[in-house]
């Protein structure tokens, strides 16, 4: 249960879009070490736009670069601190669970996960700068929502009882709200700008743009359809233009959107349905800025083939195989004596087809029967092996305040405090003053 709680967290509120982008970092702990190749006690990763670009586990304990241009744009030391403050959440991580388990009354028997996910994502302004849309900092333990800010209203949000005490806690606490509604608004964005920027620079792929036609509902319509496609980064201007003026919604374009293509690619198709006869010049044009590519390709219009002679020559073809399906029934059956009065179904035979009109003309041979008809292989049957069923499971959830720096404040600024004032630890602080009285 706890593996499929982690995939569920890992996709909340990530959906690709033409003009968004998104910075998210994911952390999850088990309260013991589970014995499953590739699961760790912990472990920490950002996301740009779904991509990882950065990784952090229990096991290897370095945080590492997983896209070419975070290898290549950040410093040695940016890596440095960042496994310094991985490190160090570890610990703050391992404290939390054993208070959340605590609480709610549970022992070590079983595997208990809280896992915490913030970030940011922003909209793509024409000036090429990114405007804050929203926000997100949750925590969720086995499985089940246990904590998140609403930073439109500044305020911790408890969707269960236990998670009450925190809400309550958290609250009083101004500053820790404070900053976190800065760190979305603000320093999320600027890193999130940042890491666009730098994956623009390195890593541009262009699109591939195909235009074409297909049948529309009504037969005197197609659909005329612009597609770009193999593309990253995701922005990208595509549009459809009829001599010469770009076609809009009010037109009836419809769009698909930037979507992923599962290579780490994009695709975009945009479609508008026009008259069959239409002589008009319809163009698609696809600019790229990543790339550096600009395209204008022109409809050659080429039309959808009818489907009257093919469905003709499809039926043709059934019947035609029918008809010869029938006559080798008939011949067969000739053959053997069925047709025409042939008293051949009363001899018997070694031949398998005899044998088997012998048992169903005088029902005397049952042994015979049973060994021709359970002709199927014992091999067969074992050398089919068994396949085994992979456990997917996970669970998450809980906890705040402290751990409010980013691991990006962290890294570049050295040792930035939290600012939690009281006992509150902080998951940037040493391990010793970290394990001190806990943060629910």
């Amino acid at each position: 249960m706890y593996f499929f709680a982690v995939f569920v967290l890992l996709g909340t509120g990530l959906t690709a879009n033409c003009a968004m982008h998104s910075l998210t970092y994911i952390y999850t702990a088990f309260s013991k070490p589970v014995e499953l190749p590739g699961i760790h006690e912990f472990t920490a990763m950002g996301l740009l736009d779904n991509k990882m670009i950065d990784y952090f586990d229990s096991d290897n304990q370095n945080k590492v670069p997983k896209q070419d241009f975070m290898k290549t744009q950040m410093p040695a030391e940016y890596w440095e601190k960042g496994t310094q403050s991985r490190q160090s959440k570890q610990q703050w991580f391992k404290v939390n669970i054993n208070i959340l388990m605590t609480r709610m009354r549970q022992n070590d028997t079983d595997v208990h996960i809280l896992q915490w996910m913030h970030g940011c994502k922003g909209e793509m302004q024409p000036d090429g700068k990114l405007q804050y849309r929203h926000g997100t900092d949750m925590y969720s333990y086995d499985g089940t929502d246990f904590l998140s800010f609403d930073d439109v209203h500044s305020t911790w949000v408890a969707p269960t009882v236990a998670s009450e005490t925190t809400k309550r806690k958290w609250d009083k606490v101004q500053v820790l709200k404070e900053y976190t509604k800065g760190y979305l608004e603000t320093e999320c964005m600027e890193w999130l700008s940042k890491f666009v920027e730098f994956g623009k620079q390195n890593d541009a792929i262009p699109p591939k743009v195909h235009v074409f036609s297909k049948k529309a509902k009504s037969e005197k319509n197609i659909i005329l359809s612009c597609m770009a496609t193999g593309f990253y980064p995701k922005d990208i201007l595509l549009q459809i233009k009829r001599n010469g003026r770009v076609l809009t919604k009010e037109d009836g374009v419809c769009s698909t959107g930037t979507r992923p293509n599962g290579d780490e690619t994009y695709q975009r198709t945009d479609r508008v349905e026009i008259l069959r006869t239409d002589v008009s010049t319809y163009t698609c044009e696809v600019n790229h800025a990543a790339s550096g590519m600009h395209v204008e390709k022109e409809w050659d219009h080429t039309l959808p083939s009818g489907s009257g002679p093919i469905i003709g020559a499809v039926v043709a073809a059934v019947v035609v195989l029918l008809l010869l399906v029938v006559l080798a029934v008939l011949l067969i059956l000739y053959k053997k004596g069925k047709l025409g009065g042939s008293n051949s179904s009363d001899s018997t035979s070694d031949g398998s087809g005899e044998t088997l009109q012998t048992v169903a003309t005088k029902g005397n041979n049952d042994i015979e029967a049973s060994k021709a008809l359970m002709k199927g292989s014992d091999e067969s049957v074992d050398s089919a092996g068994s396949k085994d069923s992979g456990v997917r499971n996970n669970d998450i959830e809980a906890s705040k305040a402290l751990m409010k720096g980013s691991d990006e404040s962290v890294d570049s600024a050295g040792s930035k405090d939290s600012g939690v004032p009281g006992d509150t630890p902080s998951p940037q602080s040493s391990a010793t003053s970290s394990l001190q009285g806990g943060k629910y």
